[in-house]
């Protein structure tokens, strides 16, 4: 498949080094003066999961302007609008690989039935422009279309991937593969920013855990709701096995001054409740808190 990736952040240049890495062709798309550093000296990847260091010289361009087979999406929700005017050719297939839930009406709005859904569970960061740091041990890609034409494009990406070292599947169904990870993320994200700790922090203390269990189970309830069947325990049980320093995108956002995904995160999933008519407190109560450190405005959940 002949290969784009829009956003050269912490998890697009990852996979866009790992897919050059492993003689994939890839095209970055970034703006001028991130790739033009990227063109100079390349991606500089750290891994722990490929366990390798190396230097990826993906092509990089300023905008899209010839067809991809592949189209996949990695910059933060807060600069999706603005990212997609770097897209100007239609591609044949869209996967994102962003946050939350907001993405998804604007890119079927924009791609129609090419755009399908897509997660990817890692902690990557970007640092510095074309450094990239991969320092968590799991690392995995779920993609899903809940029509049955599409599941041969979404195999040939799972084989693209799995050949560049990322571990990566078909899931079930749209809403499975999206809230699978959201009930996660949600819990994670909002809790370990919060209370500006890591997971391990958060698990070890019981009145935090109870915060962080509440988020899971409030989550999973919305899921439900949606459509997808996410089981609170094995929720906890992923949150309980990752790495104690693990925090989260939301987190190093805020500490950074950087606008957080909290709407796409945590008011996405207390407007997807309301929606059900679904009370979420604990999460309602947590995106408050984070709303509050990061400058905003934190009394009710914003409008879509």
């Amino acid at each position: 498949m002949n290969v784009a990736i829009l956003g050269p952040g912490g998890v697009g240049g990852f996979l866009a080094g790992a897919l050059d890495r492993a003689g994939v062709g890839v095209t970055v798309l970034a703006r001028p003066a991130t790739a033009a550093y990227i063109a100079d000296h390349g991606l500089r990847v750290r891994s722990t999961f490929l366990r390798e260091t190396f230097v990826a010289r993906p092509r990089v361009e300023v905008a899209l302007e010839q067809r991809v087979d592949l189209l996949l999406i990695a910059v933060k929700a807060t600069g999706l609008e603005a990212a997609l005017g770097l897209v100007r050719a239609e591609p044949g297939l869209v996967v994102p690989l962003l946050n939350g839930l907001g993405h998804r009406e604007a890119l079927y709005e924009r791609f129609g039935g090419r755009a399908v859904a897509g997660t990817i569970r890692v902690e990557s960061d970007r640092p510095e422009p074309g450094e990239i740091v991969q320092s968590s041990p799991f690392l995995r890609v779920e993609v899903a279309c809940d029509d049955p034409a599409r599941r041969s494009a979404l195999d040939q990406v799972v084989e693209l991937l799995e050949r560049a070292g990322v571990p990566a599947a078909v899931g079930p169904s749209e809403a499975q593969a999206t809230w699978s990870k959201l009930c996660r993320l949600c819990a994670l994200a909002l809790a370990t920013t919060a209370y500006d700790q890591p997971i391990g922090s958060i698990r070890t203390t019981p009145e935090l855990r109870a915060e962080l269990r509440a988020c899971v189970e409030e989550a999973c309830a919305v899921a439900a709701a949606e459509g997808a069947a996410v089981a609170p325990a094995e929720t906890m049980s992923e949150l309980d096995a990752a790495h104690p320093e693990l925090g989260s995108s939301m987190r190093r956002d805020v500490r950074a001054g950087r606008e957080p995904e909290l709407d796409a995160i945590g008011w996405a999933v207390v407007r997807a409740g309301e929606r059900h008519g679904l009370t979420t407190p604990t999460i309602s109560r947590l995106a408050a808190r984070v709303a509050r450190a990061a400058g905003g405005e934190a009394s009710v959940s914003p409008s879509g």
